[in-house]
C-alpha cells in the first residue's frame, strides 16, 4: 500500500514585521474564573466521581487559554 508523500515549503521569517500587541479581555479572563471556580466545586463535591469533568476542564483551560492571561490574578 502506498503511503502519500507530504511536502514541505519552508517560509523564511519576516524580520520586519512588528507583532500585534496582546490586550487583556476582562471576559476572556472571566471565562477563564469561571471554569477554574466549577473545578473547584467538582473537586469539593466528589473528587472521585467528578474527575472526568475535573480533567475536561482542566485539559479546555490548559489548551485554550494564553498562560499570560490568569483567572487567579
Amino acid at each position: 500500500m502506498a503511503m502519500a508523500k507530504v511536502f514541505t515549503i519552508p517560509m523564511p521569517p519576516q524580520i520586519g514585521r512588528k507583532r500585534r500587541e496582546r490586550t487583556t479581555d476582562p471576559r476572556y479572563v472571566d471565562g477563564q474564573r469561571l471554569l477554574v471556580e466549577a473545578m473547584r466545586y467538582l473537586a469539593q463535591a466528589d473528587p472521585v466521581a467528578n474527575r472526568g469533568a475535573i480533567e475536561l476542564l482542566s485539559e479546555h483551560v490548559r489548551t485554550r487559554f494564553r498562560m499570560t492571561d490568569s483567572p487567579l490574578g
